[in-house]
């Protein structure tokens, strides 16, 4: 499955990358993060892994995150594994203004086992997540908003 989201936020693209990378800030914005574990390289680099733990309701999930790609403030790429789950997400953010930056995200979604059919089931879900992540980043960059509450 691949599709892409896109949003502008009302900030310079400087302060969106700080934002962005900024690990203490993520559980603000990506609902449900309780922790990120660094694995091994260095946090930010190419190479570096990382093990990022949610909890949605009563469940938890982890997935691992690779960094395949890092040119910010420009782009940054990586992969994302869970069980049955593999994602891989390229992030490019634009300048469209001296106060505006447009983030556009291309996502694909390899599902196996058991995962596929939840996949076929429930693969609309996954744009709709997508845009609601992207707003909750754009509401927690320009307002202070935080998921938790």
């Amino acid at each position: 499955m691949r599709y892409t989201g896109q949003i502008e936020i009302a900030l310079p693209r400087d302060e969106v990358v700080r934002l962005f990378t900024d690990m203490a800030s993520m559980p603000k914005w990506q609902k449900g993060l309780q922790s990120v574990e660094l694995l091994c390289g260095e946090q930010g680099r190419v190479g570096a892994r990382s093990r990022f733990a949610f909890l949605t309701g009563r469940r938890r999930m982890e997935m691992i995150e690779t960094i395949t790609h890092n040119s910010l403030p420009e782009a940054f790429h990586a992969s994302y594994d869970a069980k049955g789950v593999h994602n891989v997400c390229e992030n490019y953010l634009y300048e469209v203004g001296p106060d505006r930056t447009r983030w556009v995200t291309p996502n694909v979604f390899e599902f196996s086992g058991p995962m596929r059919l939840i996949g076929l089931l429930f693969g609309r879900s996954f744009p709709k997540e997508t845009r609601a992540q992207m707003r909750r980043f754009k509401a927690f960059a320009e307002q202070g908003t935080d998921v938790r509450g």
